[in-house]
């Protein structure tokens, strides 16, 4: 008899392997490091990084990307093939259509939405981001 194993390695620093591991709600891949809710639904082909925050309600499209240290509010929507930057942020019931790519350290606040195919640049704010229930929420996971 088999064992499957309940976790996925990749090598991204050789000899340093990064280990995901398949998240209740959905399946995808969320590394050692990531807090992710339970409540958040996060895709069988996207990806959370460590040290990344996603907070209850929130929803990772497939083939979508979080990555290190990004901040996923609740409720917020990762669209499919998106990326959240490194150190990024989403505010509650932000939405990021299909392939929009938000550069490193941006801000999405509170409820904007950015339509397919757009691109934030590092570092950007786009409206207000509460960050106290921002924090709150996805720490209490």
């Amino acid at each position: 008899m088999s064992r499957r194993r309940k976790f996925v390695e990749i090598e991204e620093v050789p000899g340093k392997p990064l280990r995901y591991y398949p998240h209740v709600l959905g399946g995808g891949m969320v590394a050692d490091g990531a807090v992710v809710d339970p409540g958040a639904f996060v895709h069988a082909s996207a990806y959370v990084d460590p040290g990344a925050h996603v907070a209850r309600g929130a929803r990772i499209s497939s083939g979508a990307w979080v990555d290190a240290d990004a901040v996923v509010g609740p409720d917020a929507v990762v669209g499919t093939n998106a990326r959240v930057g490194r150190a990024a942020e989403l505010g509650r019931g932000a939405r990021l259509g299909m392939r929009v790519s938000i550069g490193d350290h941006a801000r999405v606040g509170d409820f904007q939405r950015v339509d397919a195919d757009e691109k934030v640049s590092a570092r950007a704010v786009l409206g207000r981001v509460q960050r106290e229930s921002v924090q709150q929420e996805s720490s209490a996971a």
